[in-house]
């Protein structure tokens, strides 16, 4: 009942015609927003690089600036996947995590640990494990997408719910393995299905920098289209825009930044919803070259801010991944509940 109530429901504060002329007192309002918004994460920014930094400096810089790297590039990655997927799906309460990713995330940690032992999953090559992760979802995926396009009659939303129903299978058989695995190696493997910005590789950092980059070049090449996009199927086709390429490009781009992500820190199912969400309410305009970055400044603050009040300012000793996907959940039933209602 859930799914198809998320399929059923659409936002309908979104304009039908995103690509309507812009009004200049909405599009100064915009930039000014964005400013703030910039402004905003440089605060959070320094205030993570600077409050309560002991010791010297030739420590603490380096120490904090690869998890806010981190933060940054996790933030970017899930905001530009999560918009782009709503783009192509035109439904405001999807995200990308409706395709299975972190549940095929959380049942491959579940049988390396099973059957190597949490000890040899740990004392594993990093870089071997991150590519391996990437390799596997985005095979997934590929299979999916594959499969998609191989006939004319198939849609998105059948794509996503056959992603729901493979996200189930996996949740299942990462729960049984869960039920009788060994007690001590269970405890490792819960830390490591949660996002964490506590231990992050720099080499895996700058591979996943390069990955996101290349990415962000594709995003750039095509960004002119995303507009058109978001105004459905048949419009898009009529007006130029081949829908099937222009598609399963955005699927696959959205595919590599969630695998990286997902690979760098763990997975954070509805932070990109809340993200997304919030970047749409606060920008008066709809187009992406306002929503996009918007998006990413917002998950910049929410990572960067959240991180620093739960380590410098609270002292809580917990992971910001948990917090996050009790807000975005929150958020999520809000949003089910908000449609239903209309």
């Amino acid at each position: 009942m859930v799914h198809e109530t998320v399929f059923a429901v659409q936002d309908r504060s979104q304009p039908h015609n995103a690509l309507a002329a812009e009004n200049p007192a909405n599009r100064r309002s915009a930039l000014k927003r964005l400013a703030l918004l910039a402004l905003l994460a440089l605060i959070a920014i320094a205030g993570f690089m600077t409050i309560g930094a002991k010791g010297s400096w030739s420590f603490v810089l380096p120490f904090r600036g690869t998890k806010l790297a981190a933060m940054i590039l996790v933030a970017y990655s899930i905001a530009l996947s999560t918009i782009l997927f709503q783009t192509i799906t035109n439904n405001r309460i999807l995200t990308p995590s409706i395709m299975g990713f972190d549940a095929l995330y959380a049942l491959l940690q579940t049988v390396l640990v099973f059957t190597l032992g949490a000890h040899a999953v740990s004392m594993a090559n990093p870089k071997l494990m991150f590519l391996v992760e990437i390799a596997l979802m985005m095979g997934f995926s590929g299979l999916l997408y594959r499969w998609l396009f191989a006939g004319e009659g198939r849609s998105l939303h059948l794509l996503m719910l056959v992603g729901i129903i493979f996200g189930v299978f996996f949740r299942s058989g990462s729960g049984f393995l869960q039920r009788i695995i060994d007690p001590n190696d269970f405890v490792v493997l819960q830390d490591r299905l949660f996002a964490s910005f506590n231990t992050i590789d720099s080499q895996l950092l700058g591979l996943s920098a390069m990955i996101v980059g290349l990415i962000s070049v594709v995003a750039w090449r095509i960004g002119h289209r995303f507009d058109i996009l978001s105004l459905g199927r048949e419009t898009a086709i009529g007006l130029g825009v081949n829908y099937k390429r222009t598609t399963m490009i955005i699927l696959m781009m959205v595919a590599v930044l969630v695998s990286v992500s997902t690979a760098l820190v763990g997975p954070v199912t509805f932070f990109g919803l809340l993200v997304a969400n919030l970047a749409y309410m606060i920008m008066p305009v709809t187009r992406h070259r306002y929503t996009i970055p918007a998006a990413v400044l917002l998950a910049v603050i929410a990572l960067v801010g959240g991180q620093l009040i739960l380590e410098r300012v609270f002292a809580f000793n917990t992971a910001l991944g948990i917090v996050i996907e009790f807000v975005g959940g929150l958020f999520f039933i809000l949003m089910l509940v908000r449609g239903v209602a209309r």
